[in-house]
């Protein structure tokens, strides 16, 4: 749309020839009281705008609705001094080809105060947001923030443009050639476009998020920061990991900060020497040394199989809470009471031996040498 082809109805042109004084010294008197109304017209608007705007947005806990007070509040004075002046313009009854020059001066001015609410309200909305956000989900934040400079660049652009095209300039051309340049920079980068997109993929869909602990593949750590291009990570030996994100949603992520409790599997072995009476205790025994732990949940324990040197058994339980220091501990501690009942028993825990029988020429035949 060209700003220049608005025209104002004959209908208001018939009234301002018909009711304005021809004399050009009252002319100018009238255009300065349209002036002066135009001021305070728009000031008093725009303050209770605002005011009501900002009682309006305190009820709420949307950021946009502040975002958009903020907006206001950027309207500037010379904003309202030039459209004042405008008004008081059409008082003067202006050859047509001036009139045609104020139109495009006004509608400049008028795109380059869009140029500041734009820029306040995607400012303000993602600063509001990352206030919000910057503890439960630093991803987003650290993201949006990102996409806000892209947003401010976007939206510079079609100002720019909508300011060529009211000066009189074929944008056409222009556009077409930036569509053609943009195709040819997207084929150059579309590596970091990858990375662009999957880091958008990564919070929203929010597979992990700062101060998460992963692994990918054998490599594992604490998510330190989710970038446009890059995630970082701390591993446990303290170096820096740093992964592409378009690489990284392509592996398959072990997130161990999203697990509620932490299973646990372990076996243990007695001897073959056992009596099959404390064999049947024994289950007994390892779901005792499992229940007297606090923050556990107790599944199973059974003689599981016969094994080259031991009689095993299995037990299976929950851990509460997914923190590894307290699994540590209470898997510590349900050894040492294990440990104990068995010493208690007599039972005896089994390790790796064997047996050799050793056959003597003219003797009674196999005789075991030794364990």
């Amino acid at each position: 749309m060209n700003f220049e082809d608005l025209q104002f109805p004959e209908s208001w042109q018939r009234w301002r020839d018909y009711y304005l004084p021809d004399d050009m010294t009252a002319r100018w008197f009238t255009a300065l009281a349209v002036f002066l109304v135009a001021v305070a017209v728009i000031s008093i608007v725009l303050k209770v705008l605002t005011r009501q705007a900002s009682r309006l947005a305190a009820r709420t806990t949307s950021v946009w609705d502040d975002a958009a007070v903020d907006a206001l509040r950027e309207t500037r004075t010379w904003f309202i001094v030039a459209v004042a002046a405008f008004c008081g313009s059409l008082m003067l009854g202006l050859p047509a080809r001036t009139q045609e020059v104020l139109q495009v001066i006004i509608v400049l001015v008028l795109l380059l105060q869009a140029g500041f609410w734009g820029n306040s309200l995607i400012g303000a909305a993602v600063r509001r947001y990352t206030e919000q956000k910057s503890v439960a989900d630093p991803a987003a934040a650290m993201t949006l923030s990102a996409l806000a400079v892209l947003g401010k660049i976007l939206l510079f652009v079609v100002l720019v443009l909508l300011a060529l095209d009211n000066l009189g300039v074929d944008i056409t051309a222009l556009i077409a050639g930036l569509g053609i340049g943009g195709i040819a920079v997207a084929l150059a980068v579309q590596n970091i476009l990858g990375d662009l997109l999957a880091s958008l993929s990564i919070v929203f869909d929010k597979p992990f998020v700062p101060g998460d602990f992963i692994t990918v593949g054998d490599k594992m750590g604490t998510v330190q920061s989710i970038g446009l291009k890059t995630t970082r990570l701390t591993s446990l030996s303290g170096e820096q990991l740093v992964f592409s994100n378009n690489d990284l949603l392509q592996s398959r992520i072990q997130n161990y900060k999203r697990m509620r409790e932490r299973r646990v599997v372990f076996a243990i072995g007695v001897t073959y020497e056992t009596p099959r009476s404390l064999l049947t205790t024994i289950p007994q025994v390892l779901r005792e040394a499992v229940e007297q732990q606090e923050e556990t949940r107790f599944d199973r324990a059974h003689f599981k199989s016969f094994g080259d040197f031991s009689l095993n058994f299995e037990v299976v339980y929950y851990v509460l809470t997914p923190d590894f220091a307290r699994y540590m501990d209470i898997q510590q501690a349900i050894n040492l009471a294990i440990h104990e009942r068995f010493e208690t028993l007599g039972v005896e825990f089994a390790y790796p031996t064997q047996l050799l029988y050793v056959k003597q020429e003219g003797g009674p035949g196999l005789v075991p040498r030794g364990a």
